[in-house]
């Protein structure tokens, strides 16, 4: 531990080193704005968590083995890693064979990396290696070899222990895209790429004129020769320093992007996915899958191509100013004919997303299809639907002939006749050797740009799909900091949720679905809500519930507002159970459907709370029959439970996560009236206050 105290933070420290650490990664979003604390932090997570937050960062606890300590470290930073007790190292990223840290002392240090590895393991190795010391030396060892069997029994009852490691430190989701390709060193990349293709570009047409200096003008001396041979060598090198580049700048990129659409999934507001189909929403996984792919590769490609236009045109006008008319010429031919090669795409993949979304909606709705619809009128339309999609492809394939084969190859043609004045007028053998380089550049040029076209078109419909999935990742969550649970016995009278005065509307609806609705719910009250279908119950629940947000109206909470509380300390205190059809069982364990809501991973009490409320709720037998039991695999392809049974775990979700007001919309109208029995008991028992949503 003694060399690493010079890089050990104290937990009285640790906003400012985060601070500074967000500064050496490039990860800082904006000016540190520490809340005023009202006391010292007592541990490292009471510091950290606040700064973070201030900061615009997200912190999340890491934990790993003994035996993976290496890989986390390569591959953590930038991180917070906790070594002995609550002393604190700043890890910005691997160097080589080492780690860089930022020191208390505010100075950025390169270290190695078994300096931080045995702080981190020596607490817990100490132990065990005077045990092992005892152990080899009554065994009889050898004595040369006893540090190497110490070691190696030391190692093998660490590799698989638990350790707490820290926390890693990332740039929000919220944070702008920008702002995120920055902090993966996007930016850095790019620049390093476009030098290494500038230097390739200058290479590549130093070679041309070195060819036409040294063989046009007969001189094909060694020197000369030796100067060629050397660009086109240097040409080789620059040429893979760029593929490099590109490849892992591509993967970052891709990376990023899937990351931001499955946080963007994860905050989309239910109403925004409620309508879509399950074609739609395939296609929607389908299309976001090509975005990544299409969009990097594509993007590189126009990018390059575009380049490499503008300095073929540049080598064009010093050679003769007509060929570099020409080109321009043709590039914008280029452009309108992948305009109408992108028209034509577009039509053809809305057809094909309409036939995959008819396709899965016929195949899901087979049955009641067959028992409602006349046998003649099954497959009424798909023949013209076929007929459209055909049509659309043999004129998308028209346009992309054109755009892959025409516009490249045309151009050698259209060039090598523009180099004729050249050889007409007895040009210089430099002006022709250049002028035949840049007619080349030009036709890798526009290769690489019908292809780029061709990947960018693709993106550029798909993105239609994944662009609400994209935005939405830039939405706020609400993330403050829960406010301390209020003792229920100094609340009195006091309502737990109080909702005023509340309208909404659906979206495209002029006439709101609520207006003007209030509702108080007092600890220990048991309130059933009753009305019509359609007349806003579900609505006023996912209020409520902080899955909508009222046009106007102020829901409270012990007091305290949603933007107060935050989402998650929200959606702690109140837990609704939706409607059947819209509760769902992941593919997983029991404990795992049961345990989501809790603190994960969940500990022993954990599951002896869910085996309790399993028990109590009627599923006992149900549980017993498991071979894995709260282990045991449920799903769609695993363990199949009843309408009722699925209802009743719904329910000992919902009570496991000890929620004080727990909404219930129509929850029992899967039971039987003894498991409903049952299940009104539990609720009743664990519930201080519960709001029942039913029919008349």
């Amino acid at each position: 531990m003694n060399g690493t105290a010079a890089l050990s933070w104290p937990a009285s420290r640790a906003a400012e080193g985060l601070e500074l650490l967000a500064r050496a990664a490039g990860i800082a979003t904006h000016p540190r704005q520490t809340p005023a604390a009202h006391r010292a932090p007592a541990t490292c997570e009471e510091a950290l968590l606040p700064a973070a937050a201030a900061l615009g960062l997200d912190v999340e606890a890491v934990e790993t083995t003994f035996g993976d300590v290496d890989v986390l470290l390569r591959r953590a930073g930038p991180a917070v890693i906790r070594i002995d007790g609550d002393a604190l190292i700043m890890l910005v990223r691997r160097r080589g064979r080492g780690v860089t840290v930022v020191r208390p002392d505010h100075h950025v240090a390169t270290v190695p990396l078994d300096l931080v590895r045995r702080a981190l393991v020596e607490p817990a190795a100490a132990p065990l290696r005077a045990e092992a010391e005892r152990l080899v030396e009554e065994t009889g060892v050898r004595p040369s070899s006893r540090p190497r069997v110490v070691r190696a029994l030391v190692s093998a009852r660490l590799r698989a222990r638990k350790l707490q490691a820290g926390w890693l430190v990332r740039i929000p989701s919220t944070a702008s895209f920008r702002q995120q390709l920055v902090a993966v060193g996007a930016r850095r990349r790019f620049i390093l790429l476009a030098a290494a293709h500038a230097a390739q570009y200058a290479c590549w047409i130093l070679a041309w004129w070195l060819l036409g200096r040294s063989a046009l003008r007969g001189h094909l001396d060694p020197a000369w020769l030796g100067a060629w041979t050397l660009a086109l060598f240097s040409l080789i090198g620059l040429q893979l320093a760029a593929l490099w580049l590109q490849g892992t700048l591509a993967i970052d990129v891709g990376a990023l992007l899937k990351q931001r659409l499955l946080a963007g999934a994860f905050r989309l507001e239910p109403e925004e996915t409620r309508k879509e189909g399950a074609g739609q929403l395939l296609g929607r996984v389908i299309e976001a899958e090509a975005v990544g792919s299409l969009a990097t590769s594509g993007g590189f490609l126009a990018l390059l191509a575009t380049l490499e236009l503008g300095l073929a045109a540049g080598v064009l006008a010093l050679a003769a100013p007509l060929l570099s008319v020409l080109l321009l010429t043709w590039s914008v031919l280029t452009l309108a004919i992948g305009a109408v090669y992108f028209g034509r795409r577009f039509r053809w993949v809305s057809l094909r997303v309409g036939l995959t979304h008819d396709l899965i909606e016929r195949m899901v709705g087979h049955r009641t299809r067959a028992a409602q619809q006349p046998p003649e009128e099954w497959h009424h339309g798909e023949d013209e639907a076929l007929e459209r999609y055909v049509r659309a492809s043999a004129g998308m394939d028209q346009a992309g002939v054109w755009l892959h084969a025409i516009i490249p190859r045309g151009w050698m043609v259209v060039g090598l006749a523009g180099l004729t004045p050249l050889f007409i007028g007895q040009g210089s053998p430099e002006s022709m050797a250049v002028g035949l380089g840049g007619i080349l550049l030009a036709f890798r040029a526009l290769d690489r740009l019908t292809a780029g076209v061709w990947s960018l078109a693709g993106a550029a419909i798909a993105w239609r799909q994944v662009s609400p999935v994209f935005r939405a990742a830039s939405r706020g969550t609400l993330a403050a900091a829960p406010a301390a649970r209020p003792d229920a016995a100094t609340t009195g009278d006091q309502p737990v949720l109080e909702a005023t005065d509340l309208r909404f509307a659906h979206s495209g609806r002029a006439e709101p679905v609520l207006q003007g609705c209030s509702l108080a719910i007092a600890a220990g009250e048991r309130i059933i809500l009753q009305g019509p279908s359609g007349g806003g119950k579900s609505t006023l629940a996912s209020l409520l519930a902080g899955l909508r947000t009222p046009q106007s109206g102020l829901i409270l909470i012990d007091g305290l507002d949603l933007h107060t509380l935050g989402l998650a300390g929200w959606r702690r205190r109140v837990v609704l159970v939706p409607q059947f059809h819209e509760n769902h069982l992941l593919l997983g364990t029991v404990a795992f459907n049961l345990l989501m809501g809790v603190e994960w991973p969940p500990g022993e009490e954990d599951f002896v709370r869910a085996d309790g409320v399993l028990r109590e709720l009627g599923l006992g037998d149900t549980l017993d029959r498991m071979p894995s039991g709260l282990l045991q695999t449920i799903g769609e392809t695993g363990w199949q439970l009843s309408h009722g049974e699925r209802s009743r775990l719904y329910l000992a979700r919902a009570l496991l996560q000890k929620p004080d007001v727990l909404i219930l919309d129509e929850s029992f109208a899967q039971l039987d009236p003894e498991n409903m029995h049952l299940a009104l008991n539990a609720v009743v028992a664990r519930s201080p206050a519960v709001l029942l949503i039913a029919h008349p």
